[in-house]
C-alpha cells in the first residue's frame, strides 16, 4: 500500500533564489534555476546533509549540536506573501527580501502543508516538506530597506504569523525552473488524534 498519495492540488514556480552567503546578507539572490542534490541547492549557504542545530529546536538539542538538515529550502506562497504585504501597509514583499528559495503560486494554505508531504517536479526532483517555518524579527530591516520605509504597519514576525511558509529537504534530485509545477503528494495517514491535547500539554 503507498505510504503517498498524489493529490491533484500543486504549485507553479513564479521565483526562484538562493543565498550564496548567509553571513554576508539574510536576503536571496534570484536565479535561473535551481540544480537540486541531495545536500541541498546547489550553491545554497543553507544547504548541507548536517547543520548546527538553532533557537528553533532548543527544547531537543542545545544550540549548536550537530543535526539532520531539513531546513535546505525555504518555500513561500505568492498568495501568502500579498497577505503578509498587506499587514505590513506595503505594495508587495518580494521573497528575496526574506531569503526564500522556491516562491509558489495556486497552492492553497502552502504554510499549513501536512509535515512530510512532497511536491514533485516534471522531472521527478522531490522536496520534503519537513514543517511551517517560523517566522522572525530578522526581514524587517531588509524590507524596510526594500520599500524604502523608516517604519512598517506591523513586525514581520506578527504580519507573517501562519504564512511564512515552510522548510523542506531534498529526496530526489533535479532541476526546477521557473514555470515548472510541482505536483502534491500527500502522507497516506489520518492526524493523530491525540494532537490537540499533546499541544496543550507541552504550554
Amino acid at each position: 500500500m503507498p505510504a503517498l498519495e498524489p493529490t491533484d492540488f500543486a504549485g507553479r514556480i513564479v521565483w526562484i533564489g538562493r543565498v550564496a552567503d548567509r553571513k554576508r546578507a539574510l536576503a536571496s539572490e534570484p536565479v535561473p534555476s535551481l540544480r537540486l542534490g541531495f545536500g541541498g541547492p546547489e550553491g545554497e549557504a543553507h544547504g548541507g546533509t548536517v547543520r548546527p542545530s538553532c533557537s528553533r529546536v532548543t527544547k531537543q538539542h542545545p544550540k549548536g549540536t550537530p543535526i539532520r538538515n531539513v531546513r535546505q529550502i525555504s518555500i513561500v506562497s505568492e498568495e501568502e506573501l500579498a497577505g503578509i504585504a498587506a499587514a505590513l501597509e506595503i505594495d508587495r514583499l518580494d521573497p528575496a527580501w526574506i531569503g526564500a528559495t522556491l516562491c509558489l503560486a495556486g497552492l492553497p494554505d502552502l504554510s499549513l502543508l501536512p509535515p512530510s508531504s512532497r511536491l514533485q517536479g516534471p522531472d521527478g526532483a522531490t522536496l520534503v516538506v519537513d514543517m511551517q517555518n517560523q517566522p522572525c524579527h530578522l526581514p524587517d530591516r531588509v524590507i524596510r530597506a526594500g520599500t524604502g520605509r523608516e517604519t512598517l504597519a506591523r513586525s514581520f514576525r506578527a504580519a507573517a504569523r501562519q504564512k511564512r511558509g515552510v522548510t523542506a529537504w531534498v529526496e530526489r534530485e533535479g532541476e526546477l525552473f521557473p514555470g515548472d509545477v510541482l505536483r502534491l503528494h500527500i502522507p497516506a495517514q489520518p492526524a493523530w488524534p491525540h494532537l490537540a491535547a499533546a499541544r496543550g500539554a507541552a504550554r
